[in-house]
């Protein structure tokens, strides 16, 4: 029961985000209830670094402005422009989100509110105030959504469904607690970049916010490069040095301190540039402020190992070197028709009796 009533909130929801920008946050007079939320929202967002040590006000104004321009009309007109309306009741729909980077949730969010279910949402401890938030901004412009979202502090009761988020470790719990209803258990997963070294400066410096987007926590982040066989990395760390700064922040430069210790250690070869080690590793997920790489010799071998190895991969990042690949520096930027885990998370909510 596609509600492409509801679509309506969520298009006054982006016009309200949009006035949010790390550089300028200014007062928009067409947008709804600003006289209520706006000031809170700047209060709130630099307020998060208190919350969570990494959701600085960079990351989380960039969270915001990447929803801003999703929850464009067109683009949601779009993304539900691929589903026809199905008649059901509505279910509730627990959620269990992850808190790993801002707002990480929020698609999940959307999700069950547009097609029409009651969402019940178990908030990460990482992140328990951007959501509820944003859920307020989107009751007072849709009075009737008051009774469709709930928080939950403790255990979840009375669903329906769930779609739950977590680590390799907790998804074992998940998928033995939630057997018995209908659910979406995501894993840990990375992404990787497939490079040949023909790569302009610009597209390594896009790879760049592709690595150090939300400090590399997320999902969709660059962990791994392949590249081929006598790969020079001189113009991969010449490119990244835009991002240096990062190492001037305390929590990342004590895990830049901390893993390449550990790495040396254990008496491995790294690559270095003082603000990010580059190791050999057959792995996809690497720690914090380090990145793992691989030599490939053939492409065509290349691709047949990255589909046996997809349920470990997010998205892969290449200039078309591989199929479905997508451009550099645009990890962090997808559309609201990319599905976590390629998982089509709306045809799931629409197929619940």
């Amino acid at each position: 029961m596609l509600q492409n009533e509801k679509k309506r909130s969520f298009i006054e929801l982006g016009k309200f985000l949009s006035q949010f920008s790390e550089n300028n946050s200014s007062k928009n007079p067409t947008v709804l209830h600003n006289d209520i939320f706006f000031e809170d929202c700047i209060k709130l967002i630099h307020l998060s670094q208190s919350h969570n040590g990494w959701y600085t006000p960079e990351q989380v104004y960039f969270a915001i402005e990447s929803w801003a321009e999703a929850l464009k009309e067109e683009n949601l007109g779009q993304w539900l422009s691929a589903y026809e309306p199905i008649i059901n009741e509505p279910k509730n729909i627990a959620l269990i989100l992850a808190g790993n980077i801002p707002l990480v949730g929020f698609h999940d969010f959307l999700s069950v509110l547009i097609s029409g279910h009651n969402v019940l949402v178990k908030t990460s401890s990482n992140d328990q105030h951007l959501l509820p938030f944003l859920a307020k901004y989107i009751i007072s412009v849709d009075p009737e959504l008051t009774h469709k979202i709930t928080f939950v502090d403790g255990k979840l009761e009375n669903f329906d469904a769930v779609i739950a988020t977590g680590s390799n470790n907790t998804s074992r719990y998940f998928e033995y607690y939630f057997k018995d209803k209908p659910s979406i258990i995501r894993k840990s997963r990375n992404s990787v970049a497939v490079l040949n070294g023909e790569e302009t400066k610009e597209d390594l410096i896009a790879l760049g916010e592709d690595i150090f987007r939300y400090f590399g926590l997320g999902c969709r982040n660059v962990s791994k490069l392949f590249v081929p066989k006598d790969y020079s990395f001189n113009s991969f760390f010449e490119a990244i040095f835009e991002y240096q700064d990062v190492i001037h922040y305390e929590k990342y430069a004590n895990n830049y301190d901390y893993n390449k210790a550990v790495f040396l250690m254990s008496n491995f070869k790294l690559l270095d540039n003082g603000f990010l080690t580059l190791k050999e590793d057959k792995s996809h997920a690497s720690p914090i402020s380090s990145v793992f790489y691989e030599y490939y010799e053939d492409l065509t071998n290349l691709e047949q190992q990255l589909q046996s190895e997809s349920e470990h991969i997010q998205c892969i990042v290449s200039n078309n070197l591989v199929e479905n690949s997508i451009s550099f520096g645009q990890t962090q930027r997808p559309k609201l028709w990319n599905y976590a885990d390629n998982r089509d998370t709306i045809s799931f909510l629409l197929t619940i009796k």
